[in-house]
């Protein structure tokens, strides 16, 4: 696979660990939209502040029905200590055993590096990505493109 998955690209299903006895599956999240956040890993500075900043914009995605999910390598018990130490208001899934299996088929594992990419997904109602992003590993890519995509979802016409 060559770079990440595309608008209008059904989402890969998938069903990860929240805690090391809790998963969820995206098929369960349907009818709501979905953010993806891939991030490189827990504990980094970079990424606590990208974590962070998307804890303190919750209330706005969920404003638009939309459900938050992180997505790192990283084993649940990290996680659990990461959102803990952070208080973050929204799962972290752990793209753990096979190391990065979800993450490979979004297109957002880096295989030399071992970790994903800093990727972004937004998915509609019905499971389609709609807005893909990309941030160099060391830049915050924030929240505004998250944002004009979920507006871009509510003011697209609904299926008849």
């Amino acid at each position: 696979m060559s770079g990440p998955l595309r608008a209008g690209t059904p989402a890969p299903d998938f069903m990860l660990h929240t805690a090391p006895d809790k998963t969820v599956s995206l098929r369960d999240l349907r009818g709501h939209p979905v953010i993806l956040a891939f991030y490189p890993a827990d504990w980094s500075p970079v990424c606590g502040d990208q974590m962070a900043l998307y804890n303190e914009v919750l209330p706005e995605f969920q404003r638009h029905d939309a459900e938050l999910m992180g997505i790192s390598v990283d084993g649940a018990w990290c996680h659990l200590a990461f959102a803990r130490d952070r208080r973050l208001r929204f799962p972290l899934l752990a793209d753990f055993e096979p190391k990065g299996a979800v993450a490979r088929r979004y297109g957002v594992y880096r295989a030399r590096d071992g970790f994903t990419e800093r990727a972004l997904f937004v998915i509609d109602r019905d499971g389609i990505i709609r807005w893909s992003y990309v941030s160099p590993t060391d830049v915050n890519p924030g929240a505004d493109g998250i944002l004009r995509a979920l507006e871009g979802l509510a003011a697209a016409p609904s299926p008849a």
